[in-house]
């Protein structure tokens, strides 16, 4: 029997690079392959996700923004989705002033107005690495990317209470661009859905957790 392909979707201004270093191990363990395509857009996320092998449902997750265009996804394609990986789901419905939006649009602002190498002073270890990286690698797309994914559509509790896929979410309880309260709304509604948390000192890694708790929901 072939391994299972399981395609996750970067989060905002994220890249490729960061979802294989965080999912490769853990859905190996169960089996399972990664497809973590190269998208810079909304429109590229979704487009990953639209020309999936159609011969039968896929597994389908991301991080962050990642994790809203996938559950979107499902909820417009139900035939098409087996099952879904969520890491740190930041909003749902409209952004409104969720603090992930919020950032989105102060780091496209600082970009815009005072540079990149601005923009990542405040940050540091791991983060300013993966940043540094994955941001330049947007090039001219980094400040439009921002601001897109800023004003973009989550799906809405309502929405996520139609999905009867097995859905393994990874919350964090200290992040508070990510707040908990989110994934744990996430859960509830999504009937065959399984939480686990983690914290910011766990990251990133830790993320990989939703791996296991989509196991738990199979």
């Amino acid at each position: 029997m072939p391994a299972e392909t399981v395609l996750l979707l970067p989060g905002t201004a994220s890249d490729e690079v960061f979802v294989r270093s965080v999912f490769t191990e853990p859905l190996s363990q169960v089996g399972a392959v990664l497809n973590a395509p190269r998208v810079r857009t909304l429109g590229e996320r979704l487009t990953a996700l639209e020309n999936a092998p159609a011969g039968h449902p896929i597994v389908a997750g991301g991080v962050s923004l990642g994790a809203h265009v996938a559950a979107r996804w499902a909820v417009a394609n139900p035939d098409r989705c087996a099952g879904l990986i969520l890491a740190l789901p930041a909003w749902s419905g409209a952004p409104d002033e969720a603090p992930a939006a919020l950032a989105a649009k102060a780091s496209a602002e600082i970009v815009r107005t005072q540079g990149l190498t601005t923009a990542l002073a405040g940050t540091t270890g791991w983060l300013h690495d993966e940043l540094n990286r994955a941001w330049r690698g947007y090039g001219d797309q980094l400040v439009p990317h921002l601001e897109e994914a800023a004003e973009s559509l989550a799906p809405t509790l309502e929405e996520l209470r139609s999905l009867d896929v097995p859905t393994g979410i990874v919350g964090c309880t200290d992040d508070p661009v990510h707040p908990i309260a989110v994934a744990r709304a996430w859960a509830e509604a999504i009937p065959r859905a399984v939480l686990v948390t983690t914290t910011l000192n766990a990251y990133p890694h830790a993320l990989g957790r939703a791996v296991q708790a989509w196991q738990r929901a199979r």
